[in-house]
């Protein structure tokens, strides 16, 4: 089965999975939704692609002269369609490093700029995991929410434990890879140039670190701004839907769904993100309203990516590399 299929499955169940969950009444809540508030949630999602281009062209440094603002900004929404488009996320860098490729920015330097991104990323959802559970200090907790914390909590920080330990120990692990790679017969001259790439990358990801202070102080305030709006985005369909959650709930809820979208390898995990946040959300809200929310929150951070950021990445990559993406398995 081609990944086009694949994708068009996906996002067949992503709708399905709700609509059952809601019924009839589900549609009926959708029509009373406030316009204003839909506009203001996709204006919501435009000004989070401005705010990762100004990220993305902070990390360049001095390579940012050979990407213009406009070609920046189509380089966020081509990689936003990528991320939705293929299995895991797995096209989202891909395309970030083709297309800064393309404007004279090593891949080495691309790859290190993206790393630095989902560094960023992780830190900000810790800061915002920690918040939550100091938070959660001073409620009265079922034992379904202890649950999610408990199991957020874990995960972020393995997750930070993991890069602590590849940075710490990235030689030792350089060395364990190789034999590993001559036990698996891959030839001498294969194995070199890998590690000659792995090396350019942890020297160009050594210079990003050394950015100025203030510049990736700043970074990592876009990053927070960013993820705080589009975060906003089931908790503002709920408040326009009548529901009553507090935001520190509805974040938990996306932080986990959106998770369990990657882990299940589905493009942009559509289908498993929408069963999983139904089961954590209608026991707080009630199924019709659950299901209305879901499917607005899914049109607007997920179908939009879609419709928009497609015909930008067509015109910047052109249909082979698209073709390559939606055919591409993970190792």
């Amino acid at each position: 089965m081609s990944r086009g299929i694949l994708l068009l499955l996906a996002l067949l169940a992503a709708v399905l999975i709700p609509s059952l969950l809601g019924g009839n009444e589900t549609w009926s809540r959708l029509q009373k939704f406030p316009l204003q508030w839909l506009l203001i949630m996709f204006g919501m999602i435009l000004l989070c692609w401005v705010l990762n281009t100004m990220r993305l062209r902070l990390l360049l440094g001095d390579q940012r002269d050979k990407v213009g603002r406009v070609k920046s900004l189509g380089v966020v929404m081509a990689a936003e369609f990528a991320y939705c488009a293929t299995p895991g996320g797995s096209g989202g860098p891909l395309t970030i490093m083709a297309l800064l490729a393309r404007h004279g920015v090593r891949p080495a330097r691309g790859s290190a700029v993206f790393a630095m991104d989902q560094l960023s990323d992780l830190l900000f959802f810790l800061c915002a995991l920690s918040g939550i559970l100091i938070y959660a200090l001073f409620q009265h907790l079922s034992e379904r929410m202890e649950w999610l914390l408990t199991v957020s909590a874990v995960s972020m920080f393995g997750g930070l434990l993991t890069c602590v330990v590849v940075a710490r120990y990235h030689r030792l692990l350089i060395r364990l890879s190789g034999r590993l790679l001559v036990r698996l017969n891959v030839k001498g001259a294969t194995r070199v140039r890998w590690a000659r790439k792995l090396l350019h990358f942890l020297a160009a990801f050594t210079d990003t670190l050394k950015l100025p202070f203030q510049t990736l102080i700043t970074v990592f305030a876009l990053t927070c701004l960013h993820w705080l709006l589009r975060y906003s985005v089931l908790y503002l369909a709920l408040r326009g839907l009548g529901a009553d959650l507090q935001w520190a709930w509805s974040f938990l809820i996306q932080m986990l769904s959106l998770s369990a979208g990657q882990f299940s390898l589905l493009p942009g995990g559509a289908g498993a993100a929408e069963l999983t946040s139904a089961a954590l959300l209608a026991p707080m809200v009630g199924k019709s309203t659950a299901a209305a929310a879901i499917l607005i929150w899914r049109a607007v951070t997920y179908y939009f990516y879609l419709l928009v950021g497609g015909p930008v990445f067509l015109l910047m990559l052109g249909r082979p590399l698209l073709k390559k993406l939606l055919n591409f398995r993970q190792a």
